[in-house]
């Protein structure tokens, strides 16, 4: 989940607070949507406004205006959820106005669930392992996924990130010990976490505590909690799914400003989200979260050029379109060694043809500690081909690791002596005493310095 993109993950917790505000399409206005995706369905919801049932929409309608009065008063913003549930649900059953309730969905048992300890005397069946994990994996990453969403947009109290792999770790803990008393899958609640920030909460104690009151709840006053009236509910979630739509906005518009790339994978995954199954969604916004960053890392990798002024600095020009001879060139390499062919591509690196004399230093401190084998190829190329032209080519800032490497493949005994210069703590550290060597071996001044990026 950490290679998400930021693009992906805003398309994604959207289309979740979408998936919110129409699973209770139905419980607000008492009319059913019907349609092959989410947003038909909205689409539909809205376009049979004259299908909807007046006493139940005016309880939703009622619901969010009480919600939105008490937001008004400053002390009463974090209860304002729960004063126009129960606000409502009490003027709603006293004229006993007739409607859906929340047993009519189902009961709410008055006795905590029981343990239900695995028969270890048994033998196992693991026939049946096979249609289970279709089902697991599924559900484990759209838990996952969620949970990976609401962390960055609700950071710590003290501004640091959260622990992703603790809050995994959590979830998978609370499955664990909820499958031994017949729990659903539980995990990380964009809908609950923002009705719980709603209500001012600052920590993680919040669902602990709201845990706990739930279970009083439901083991004192359950007869009581199947009295609410469902346009209620879904009054107060299409609140909630308001909320944490408008609360991406600015994430939106980032995003959408960034490049059309980004914008791209945020309207695709938010579309996947709504049309597909919530896995199939997840596993598409992987895939494009890689492509953006093949395309992005595909893109980094540029020729600039250096010159050394007579005071020793070095500035940026064009770079030459050959190498030219009896003089010194010096290539910065930064940028991704990833791929099979990966720069110099162009430039002078790539024309050594002719250019009897020259040194080519390669500034290799950006490559990784240990380079792919595409990389180790490339310089081992061009090692070959400058020494076939009586030039030669210095590697200069190599990590140990690289240096290891390129002993082992035989590179280094291609360049020779001198030929690799180890990294030094300096930013360009090492660059000074290649370039007084190559200059003797030239002894002709330097023209130019060129720096990839």
């Amino acid at each position: 989940m950490s290679f998400v993109s930021n693009a992906v993950m805003t398309g994604f917790s959207t289309g979740i607070a979408l998936q919110i505000i129409t699973g209770v399409l139905k419980d607000a206005p008492g009319y059913k949507p019907e349609g092959p995706n989410k947003l038909y369905r909205l689409g539909n919801w809205l376009w049979h406004v004259g299908d909807w049932r007046l006493a139940a929409a005016l309880t939703a309608v009622t619901t969010s205006g009480v919600w939105a009065a008490a937001r008004t008063v400053r002390r009463l913003e974090p209860m304002a959820l729960l004063i126009a549930r129960e606000t409502v649900s009490v003027a709603v059953a006293l004229p006993a106005a007739d409607g859906e309730l929340v047993r009519d969905i189902a009961a709410i048992p008055s006795t905590p669930p029981s343990f239900t300890a695995p028969d270890l005397t048994a033998a196992p069946d693991l026939s049946a392992a096979p249609h289970l994990l279709r089902g697991a994996v599924p559900v484990a990453l759209v838990v996952l996924a969620q949970a990976a969403g609401i962390a960055p947009s609700l950071p710590d109290p003290d501004g640091t990130r959260s622990d992703i792999n603790g809050d995994f770790r959590s979830q998978g803990y609370a499955n664990l010990a909820g499958g031994l008393f017949q729990a659903l899958p539980s995990g990380g609640s964009t809908s609950r976490t923002g009705v719980a920030v709603s209500a001012g909460a600052r920590t993680r104690w919040a669902g602990v505590v709201s845990g706990v009151f739930l279970a009083l709840v439901v083991l004192l006053c359950g007869s009581l909690a199947e009295r609410i009236p469902m346009p209620v509910v879904g009054g107060l979630i299409l609140v909630v799914g308001d909320e944490l739509i408008r609360g991406k906005r600015h994430d939106i518009l980032r995003v959408l400003r960034t490049s059309w790339m980004s914008a791209g994978a945020t309207v695709l995954t938010f579309v996947a989200t709504t049309r597909l199954p919530l896995q199939q969604a997840v596993i598409l916004g992987a895939a494009l979260s890689l492509i953006l960053y093949c395309a992005q890392a595909a893109r980094q990798a540029k020729l600039v050029a250096l010159v050394r002024a007579d005071d020793g600095h070095w500035r940026t020009a064009e770079p030459a379109s050959a190498l030219p001879p009896g003089e010194v060139t010096v290539l910065d390499y930064a940028g991704s060694s990833f791929f099979a062919e990966p720069p110099p591509h162009r430039g002078p690196a790539s024309r050594p043809d002719g250019a009897r004399g020259a040194v080519l230093i390669l500034v290799v401190r950006a490559l990784p500690d240990v380079p792919p084998s595409a990389m180790i190829k490339l310089l081992d190329r061009y090692a070959r081909h400058l020494g076939d032209q009586d030039d030669r080519l210095v590697l200069c800032g190599v990590q140990p690791s690289l240096a290891h490497l390129l002993q082992r493949s035989g590179t280094a005994d291609r360049l020779g002596d001198g030929g690799v210069v180890p990294a030094a703590p300096e930013l360009l550290g090492g660059l000074e005493e290649a370039w007084g060597a190559a200059r003797e071996r030239t002894s002709r001044p330097p023209h130019h310095v060129s720096d990839m990026r």
